[in-house]
């Protein structure tokens, strides 16, 4: 098929599903995750073929370390976290039909705004391959279909459970097309130019990836360019919390958009809590990127920790606002807390800020002046995930300023729409209301509505 026949199938199965009820794609999604059971020997060993392959290209300097984490489909948990988020979000309340406004214009005129889906969704990400169930599950049960977009080193893994997704729809209500993938970029750069089919383009990946997509679409776009996530140490900071959140949102998965790139300390923790937090670093293989009042307080500890001729050395004004995805931090020192927001503000991507303290006052500061889609208080940046929010998966993160932010879920899928209906046996027609005599007044009385009542 053509990109225009891909994206004019995904508007025609968009169109035919707006009648499905809700249990049909709870249903759908439930067969889903038993096609993949069915199929899970045949696509782990499509995704080992997939990780040699990537291995090739990271030893000759073509692809990243962190690339190539992301492309394990066997890695930890990720295989049962991706089946327990089908159902996790099957299980999640209907996102659709939900009533957020209700008001009586005139006597028996009634309007509401209800939730409705986007439409056809085109969502490109590289490297995860699971990525491709997370979305199709969020789409369907949102109500929205997608095309699905993987980075070509897990092409042979994404194409497998393309096709365990698209048979499991074949056996339900819900069309087969509603899901679909590609896997040029040609298709992509064609996708990209049909705005009268594609209503939203949610990119996953690099900052290069995401600009590009932005550069070359007249279809709103809903992402993040960069993951650059910072946690700053307060003066009221407590030491063991401080090593415990600094070193997990560091190396619990370093390649992660919410891990932390860049470390914010106070000057009067350079001699107390920055050199306990910096060893428990330095023990975990991370590399620290430090400005002078850092490294001079970590170059006059006795012992002098063993690593520290090759993992530490002076920071550029580049460090800052750099995502190394890697075992790499850069740190830096700020006089106040108000020089610490100033820092982050303008060196942060917006996407997740954690402050460490005991003083309930700044706490409130930081996550009310922190312009970021996460703000945190005594807690790892590795929390801002939709799966650990409780949305069942995400379909990605969104730093911008339009109606989804942060991980965005079911909710972030779903716009509204106004439904208005008269009673009245003439209909309501507008030429009857104004300020003049004998003119009809409105009421806009709030009514109590959880549902459309027809």
């Amino acid at each position: 098929m053509s990109s225009e026949e891909i994206a004019k199938a995904a508007k025609i199965a968009f169109g035919e599903s707006q009648l499905i009820p809700s249990t049909e794609r709870v249903k759908a999604l439930e067969t889903i995750r038993q096609q993949l059971e069915r199929q899970k020997d045949e696509i782990l060993a499509a995704n080992v073929e997939d990780l040699k392959a990537a291995r090739l290209e990271v030893e000759a300097g073509r692809m990243s370390e962190s690339l190539l984490s992301r492309l394990d489909l066997s890695r930890g948990d990720k295989w049962d976290s991706m089946l327990q988020g089908i159902l996790d979000v099957a299980s999640l309340p209907d996102p659709t039909g939900v009533v957020s406004y209700a008001s009586e214009l005139d006597d028996d005129l009634e309007l509401y705004r209800v939730s409705c889906p986007i439409g056809v969704l085109l969502v490109i990400f590289e490297a995860r391959p699971e990525v491709v169930v997370n979305i199709a599950a969020l789409a369907i049960k949102s109500g929205n279909a997608a095309i699905l977009k993987g980075g070509k080193e897990s092409n042979r893994t994404t194409s497998l459970l393309s096709n365990a997704i698209s048979t499991g729809l074949a056996q339900t209500a819900v069309p087969e097309k509603y899901i679909q993938t590609v896997q040029t970029r040609d298709e992509v750069a064609s996708l990209l130019k049909l705005d009268q089919y594609i209503d939203l383009v949610i990119p996953r990946g690099s900052k290069d990836l995401v600009r590009n997509i932005q550069n070359n679409t007249r279809i709103p776009v809903m992402g993040h360019a960069d993951g650059i996530c910072s946690v700053y140490l307060d003066q009221q900071a407590d030491e063991e919390k401080s090593v415990r959140i600094v070193v997990d949102s560091k190396i619990n998965y370093p390649s992660a958009c919410n891990a932390v790139e860049a470390l914010v300390i106070h000057e009067s923790l350079l001699q107390t809590i920055w050199p306990a937090v910096a060893q428990a670093l330095l023990r975990e293989n991370v590399r620290l990127l430090c400005d002078p009042p850092t490294l001079s307080a970590l170059q006059s500890l006795s012992p002098l920790p063993p690593n520290l001729d090759s993992h530490v050395r002076a920071s550029t004004a580049g460090d800052y606002g750099t995502e190394h995805g890697s075992l790499v931090l850069s740190v830096v020192t700020v006089p106040s807390l108000q020089s610490a927001l100033q820092f982050i503000n303008s060196h942060s991507s917006h996407h997740t800020d954690s402050i460490v303290t005991e003083s309930d006052e700044a706490a409130s500061i930081f996550c009310r002046a922190v312009d970021s889609a996460g703000t945190f208080i005594n807690a790892s940046t590795r929390f801002a995930d939709g799966f650990r929010y409780g949305f069942g998966t995400e379909v990605g993160i969104s730093t911008g300023r339009i109606h989804a932010r942060g991980p965005v879920g079911l909710e972030g899928l779903v716009i509204y729409k106004y439904m208005m209906k008269s009673k009245d046996k003439k209909g309501h027609i507008v030429g009857e209301f104004g300020m003049g005599v004998g003119k009809k007044h409105f009421k806009h009385r709030s009514i109590n509505a959880k549902a459309v009542p027809f």
